[in-house]
């Protein structure tokens, strides 16, 4: 209500809203409007509008993708904060590569997207080969999972961004690739790229290699850690015969294979093999031990 004072005589207004029915033709229909004092809400499945019609500006937000915009300015105000960095993927596999985007951080707690091109892009840490102009990042060859940074300037903001490069081949790093042997094993104990990691090499002298004391789970600079296989009689049993060896893991698959003739073109798995365990040793009984000679050899699988 507004009240209006006019020669001596005092009159007084009542603002109502204004008001318009429905109008319709045979190309149109529009329905009734209002227009009142104050703002009001529109609300949608997607957005919602809080308008003002007596204040400076009104609010308006969409879910998604997620989008801030305030009316009742000749432009959008707002004030930069920082440079915020996305990738196509945090987790990037060894090798491949990996789109990098930049956001203007706002101090509306909105995004503006900065073209990719006009970044300036450049590696922080960590295996990555390369960021081309355009934001395409490339990861590296790792022997682990090994963490990176991608860092990103424009217009005075600098950001970064951690990713982690996964390792997908466990034997394709350095000097060390396709060899058979584990990456991440050989720099466990060698360090990157020694010579001495190579499968056939035997360290620590006990005459067994690299490539052996992988699958067998041995450390290879320790000439006390090694893999044993004995023969002992059963008692009681002399068609019988003991084979123990050590160490077992439960991450191994054991298999005992025997030959009466060492000159026979192929080893035989051991049947009807009796398997008992006790911590690390594994002994398998072998029913039937008859015969004036018998070789016996143990086949070790790492998956």
């Amino acid at each position: 209500m507004f009240a209006v004072k006019t020669r001596g005589a005092f009159f007084c207004l009542l603002a109502a809203a204004a008001y318009a029915g429905p109008r319709t033709s045979a190309n149109y229909a529009v329905l009734a409007d209002t227009a009142d004092t104050g703002g009001r809400r529109t609300t949608s499945a997607s957005y919602t509008n809080d308008g003002s019609l007596g204040g400076v500006a009104g609010l308006a937000t969409v879910a998604a993708p997620a989008a801030t915009a305030k009316s009742g300015y000749i432009g959008q105000l707002f004030e930069v904060t920082g440079l915020t960095l996305t990738a196509a993927a945090l987790n990037v596999n060894e090798g491949t590569p990996d789109q990098l985007a930049a956001w203007q951080a706002l101090d509306d707690a909105t995004f503006l997207a900065v073209p990719a091109v006009s970044v300036a892009w450049s590696i922080a840490s960590g295996p990555l080969t390369g960021v081309n102009a355009s934001g395409l990042a490339t990861a590296g060859i790792v022997f682990q999972d090994t963490a990176a940074t991608a860092q990103g300037s424009y217009l005075g903001s600098t950001g970064t961004l951690a990713l982690t490069v996964k390792n997908v081949n466990i034997d394709d790093y350095g000097t060390y690739a396709a060899d058979g042997i584990d990456d991440a094993w050989q720099n466990q104990f060698f360090g990157l790229n020694n010579p001495n990691a190579a499968p056939n090499v035997d360290f620590d002298g006990t005459g067994q290699t690299n490539f052996f004391k992988y699958l067998a789970g041995l450390d290879p600079l320790d000439p006390n850690s090694r893999f044993t296989l004995t023969l002992a009689p059963v008692a009681g049993q002399r068609a019988q015969k003991n084979v123990i060896f050590a160490p077992r893991l439960a991450d191994r698959t054991y298999t005992v294979t025997f030959k009466t003739d060492l000159n026979a073109a192929a080893w035989t798995p051991l049947p009807g093999g009796i398997v008992t365990d006790a911590g690390q040793q594994r002994t398998v009984t072998d029913p039937a031990a008859t015969g004036a000679t018998k070789f016996y050899h143990v086949e070790i699988t790492k998956p």
